[in-house]
């Protein structure tokens, strides 16, 4: 097995990972559900960003319907965002036993287990996901992400390259796959993705990191140092610290 790429080289995109596969109301027509229907509060909650109040509403609607699938999965999704990734895998267990074709199920189960760093676990789910959701470009992703993580990069590369076909010019996507590149060496492949990337969305402040790294491995020194310095330009102070720290010393 090839060696991981580092924590800080990564990017799970916190976006897909939270809003994963989040399920509606169940009732036959959703325009029929109550506002004060918990249910519908629940999924509310968890939209705007309330996972506690989401798990209490998701709890209230369990205990007069106690094998609904929907419930278990949206509260194991408020519990994933609120790091709590044994009881999400509780919910998601719970919601696989009850519908072994719940591919949300599977998929969000999955990220809890990459969030724990279970990445064997993840990669099962994941598979198991696309035999029910064959063509949903974020279950590939995220299992390249998990590839990626376990150091198996070539199978990541490929994940990436299905979900690109499905979901073409994503620049979580592309930028995922140029660390892929890097990691195998292929620094002109990963230069053309982080540049996609840039083209795609300017302010993806990480590919300007990704870039410089490509840039020093094909020898382009002046043009690596310029990228850090975009990087250390738009890099977020929070998230991406020890990534401007290396692009701080690159540029001693």
């Amino acid at each position: 097995m090839s060696k991981p790429l580092e924590l800080q080289q990564r990017l799970l995109a916190a976006s897909l990972l939270f809003a994963a596969l989040l399920i509606g109301h169940p009732a036959a027509s959703q325009d029929k559900a109550a506002p004060a229907d918990p249910f519908t509060q629940g999924v509310a909650a968890l939209s705007e960003g309330k996972p506690a109040q989401a798990i209490e509403l998701f709890t209230e609607v369990l205990k007069h319907n106690p094998d609904l699938v929907e419930a278990y999965i949206n509260r194991g999704i408020a519990h994933l965002k609120l790091g709590q990734e044994v009881d999400a895998v509780t919910d998601f267990d719970r919601a696989v036993e009850l519908n072994p074709k719940a591919a949300e199920g599977y998929y969000n189960r999955a990220l809890a287990y990459s969030r724990a760093g279970l990445y064997d676990k993840a990669l099962e789910d994941y598979t198991q996901a696309l035999k029910y959701a064959p063509k949903d470009w974020q279950v590939y992703y995220n299992r390249g992400n998990a590839y990626l993580d376990a150091g198996k990069t070539r199978e990541a590369l490929e994940d990436y390259q299905k979900a690109l076909k499905l979901h073409p010019e994503a620049p979580e996507i592309l930028q995922n796959r140029g660390l892929a590149y890097l990691h195998l060496g292929e620094a002109d492949k990963a230069l053309e993705d982080f540049q996609t990337v840039l083209r795609l969305n300017p302010n993806f402040a990480r590919a300007h990191f990704g870039k410089g790294q490509a840039l020093e491995k094909l020898d382009r020194q002046a043009e690596a140092k310029e990228a850090f310095r975009l990087f250390l330009k738009t890099g977020n102070p929070d998230t991406d610290a020890p990534l401007l720290q290396q692009a701080l010393e690159r540029l001693k």
